[in-house]
């Protein structure tokens, strides 16, 4: 969009000629707009009108209202929601690349949770300050956070400008005596603090897995999070082995397990869920639990390929997360948009397997709706202002000869150096590229040193 200043508005017709400059509704003209909607419906043209925070009218800009003293911003390019990163550990670009080739247990105990366990809060708010820089710079406006020191990582991601699902992690391996009735009264004392689903924060819990503290743990948690009407977020089936003394004591897979023991009554997101089976994925769509779906992770630590195909022809809410900067080891969404469906596709020797529109659903609508968002990922009357807009001069947008393969070229071929300019609840946080809120510099130099001394012990 430039410097985000106003272009003559002559060629867009006497309906848009309107006052610029002055405060309250604001106008966004683009080349093209992809609202993400369940009709999948493209825009050439466009416009989106934006006031106190939500969208308030959006179509083609031919047919735009006319609205006494609206500002109008000409945009050019590709607007589209932002990105929702349905699970991740943003803070652990304090870790990233350490262990790199280790399994997941190994890869746990012996790189992450040593490190981790050495953390302050103070490193906690720099290495999320680094990661919602990150997101932000690949349109990435939402983020569902399972983590330790959860105060730090709420105060970076408010300086930032994001928009935030906080789920604090609940794990016995680095707390083994805070994961009790003492954790669960400061997660409700966190939960009555920043719980606020009208603003940009809102609050879940999250034990970090069966294997970890154990299902009677698990569900007590669970109930706490129902009575609190609030996300469960929650590691399953991610490896082979992760949870097998576990299922030889019941009898019965991880994800029955979790389900006759009532952790799957509420608003429940299950990570990874890899290795699954058919009646595991029966469970899943029975008890409406949504799956955040993290291919790069689960390629990059040999987990397995989850089985995308089938849980959606089950009907299982499917969104897309990044998982840890140290597992990944970016944050850019766009890669997981691009990895899910040609695994997908690959695994299941099938073409037609997961298409542009379902998966950029996946990582935009369905995503907010898989972390308790129903307002967010749509450029809808009444959603959230959260949007993105792409450069579309670039070779890998030409040609478009219809709406199909615009989708196409976004879906294959997005990524962060796509994204020039990011809005948060109407407000600009990325503007040519850069963050707005974020000394980026600084929490480069930051991270840096702060993970020398972590990798030193």
């Amino acid at each position: 969009m430039g410097q985000a200043t106003e272009r003559s508005l002559a060629r867009v017709g006497p309906s848009l000629r309107t006052s610029v400059g002055s405060v309250g509704r604001t106008r966004y003209l683009a080349e093209t707009i992809l609202t993400c909607d369940e009709a999948d419906t493209v825009h050439a043209q466009g416009a989106i009108d934006v006031e106190d925070g939500r969208i308030c009218w959006v179509g083609a800009a031919a047919e735009a209202p006319a609205v006494e003293g609206i500002t109008v911003r000409d945009l050019g390019g590709l607007v589209m929601p932002g990105l929702v990163n349905a699970h991740c550990h943003s803070p652990m670009t304090l870790v990233r690349g350490a262990g790199d080739g280790l399994p997941l247990w190994r890869w746990l105990t012996e790189a992450m949770w040593p490190r981790e366990g050495r953390m302050t809060p103070e490193d906690v708010w720099w290495g999320m300050t680094l990661g919602s820089a990150e997101m932000l710079r690949a349109g990435v406006t939402t983020s569902c956070e399972m983590y330790l020191h959860e105060e730090p990582v709420v105060e970076a991601v408010r300086a930032s400008g994001a928009r935030l699902v906080m789920t604090p992690g609940v794990v016995s391996a680095l707390h083994p005596d805070d994961s009790g009735a003492g954790r669960a009264q400061d997660l409700e004392a966190f939960h009555a603090l920043h719980h606020d689903p009208a603003g940009l924060i809102t609050v879940g819990i999250a034990p970090h897995s069966a294997y970890d503290l154990g299902v009677g743990r698990v569900a007590e948690l669970a109930e706490l999070a129902r009575r609190l009407d609030v996300l469960l977020h929650i590691h399953v089936a991610e490896t082979t082995q992760e949870s097998a003394e576990l299922e030889a004591v019941h009898g019965s897979s991880v994800v029955r397990i979790l389900a006759d023991h009532g952790v799957f009554e509420g608003d429940v997101l299950a990570a990874h869920c890899v290795w699954v089976d058919d009646d595991d994925i029966r469970l899943l769509a029975e008890y409406g639990v949504a799956v955040a779906h993290c291919p790069v992770s689960n390629m990059k630590l040999g987990s397995g390929v989850a089985p995308l195909a089938r849980m959606l022809e089950a009907g299982v809410t499917v969104a897309l997360g990044t998982d840890g900067p140290a597992s990944n080891d970016t944050l850019d969404l766009w890669e997981e948009v691009k990895m899910a469906p040609l695994l997908a596709r690959v695994t299941g020797l099938d073409a037609t397997l997961v298409g542009p529109a379902e998966v950029l659903a996946m990582a935009t609508r369905i995503g907010g709706r898989a972390v308790g968002l129903d307002d967010v990922g749509c450029l809808a009357p009444g959603w959230a202002a959260d949007f993105q807009r792409l450069d579309l001069d670039h070779h890998a947008f030409v040609p478009v000869t219809d709406a199909s393969e615009l989708l196409a070229h976004v879906a294959w071929s997005g990524g962060d150096r796509r994204v020039s300019d990011v809005w948060v609840a109407g407000e600009p946080v990325v503007v040519d590229g850069v963050v707005l809120h974020v000394d980026e510099e600084r929490a480069r130099a930051e991270v840096q040193q702060r993970a020398e001394r972590l990798a030193a012990g």
